[in-house]
């Protein structure tokens, strides 16, 4: 049948083909009781179809770009995942040097701050409704709950990180982040992200900084430290700005990626952090088009995004992988730019394709 002409409705002749001879991959079935390890599990996907696939492919290009010692890897994570109790899949691939820098939401690097310190989240009740939550001082986040009296002692660990930093002196997200990670491994109350990140030199950036729990912590640490109100003046706590500075972050980071040979990025969701670490390619554009300069601009040659949204409802901040080839931002298919798109939940999806590629990467050790 393959050869066989056919007869088209208008009649016209059409020849069937065989995907062998054209050198089309052929998939293959998922028998789970051939696969003994996460994996092994993955591999097989790979073979599948739909969000099975692109899981088993964006292992692959985190395996690779992992094991690519010229490869520096970017983490940019948005939504709820440590109140979702993602931290620890965080912390791990910090630990096994899967990420070399991380741009994040402050609401997630805050909420993060609960496990650090040894508190817990716990799960929604029946039956009790958004009212009574709050006035009992617990914090709703779609399933899970973030008690209010944990954001409380999470301040005192962000007023120790800023009272460490040197005074009269402006900062960005990148330096209250490294030195909250320092504040934490000197307590040594639990693990987290900005433990882990700042135990092994791992940048961490919070681009929309003051949208967060640890903005606020800094807004009031500064009318805390400003100067009192005189004899009949009333205190104007909107008056005192904090000593910040986001532009420290932008520098940073785009010095952080041009120092790197190739470039990786690992998706969680979308939103400020995904297209803030995208950015640094076009921004150097600019800065040559418009200085006259001569800097190289870094491209992502791998990219993985793990996210249930479709580009049109904007969960993906409006841009898929090709799009970006567009703007500057990664390197073409046809150069080598190696994407893969999971369009999955990330409590799903994430924790199994780590799992993976630690156990991909212990073999790879051992070979």
């Amino acid at each position: 049948m393959s050869e066989k002409n056919q007869n088209e409705p208008g009649g016209s002749p059409r020849t069937l083909h065989d995907g062998r001879d054209d050198g089309f991959t052929p998939l293959k079935p998922l028998d789970p009781a051939e696969t003994e390890s996460c994996d092994a599990l993955l591999e097989a996907m790979a073979s599948t179809a739909f969000a099975g696939r692109g899981l088993g492919e964006a292992a692959s290009i985190v395996h690779d770009m992992t094991v690519d010692e010229d490869c520096r890897v970017v983490l940019t994570v948005s939504g709820a995942m440590t109140v979702a109790k993602m931290g620890l899949v965080m912390v791990r691939m910090i630990e096994r040097g899967m990420v070399d820098a991380i741009v994040s939401t402050g609401a997630l690097m805050a909420h993060g701050l609960t496990e650090a310190i040894g508190a817990v989240h716990y799960r929604r009740p029946e039956g009790v409704s958004d009212e009574e939550l709050f006035a009992k001082g617990y914090n709703r986040v779609y399933d899970t709950l973030e008690m209010e009296s944990n954001l409380n002692d999470v301040e005192r660990v962000v007023h120790a990180a800023l009272e460490s930093l040197p005074k009269g002196e402006t900062f960005s997200s990148e330096q209250l982040c490294r030195a909250i990670g320092k504040v934490l491994s000197e307590r040594d109350e639990g693990p987290g992200v900005l433990r882990a990140a700042y135990e092994h030199d791992v940048p961490v950036y919070v681009p929309a900084f003051t949208d967060s729990e640890i903005g606020l912590d800094v807004a009031t640490w500064a009318v805390r430290a400003g100067p009192e109100a005189g004899d009949g003046d009333e205190l104007d706590p909107f008056a005192r700005t904090p000593a910040f500075n986001p532009f420290g972050d932008l520098v940073s980071f785009c010095q952080w990626a041009r120092a790197a040979p190739r470039l990786g990025i690992f998706t969680i969701g979308g939103g400020v952090p995904r297209n803030w670490s995208q950015q640094v390619g076009p921004y150097v554009d600019l800065l040559n088009h418009r200085l006259g300069l001569s800097l190289g601009s870094p491209r992502y040659r791998y990219a993985v995004r793990i996210c249930p949204e479709p580009v049109h409802w904007g969960g993906l901040s409006g841009c898929t992988y090709s799009e970006g080839v567009s703007w500057g931002k990664f390197v073409p298919p046809a150069e080598g730019g190696r994407f893969a798109e999971v369009h999955a939940d990330a409590t799903l999806a994430w924790p199994l394709l780590v799992r993976g590629v630690i156990e991909r990467l212990d073999r790879h050790d051992t070979d």
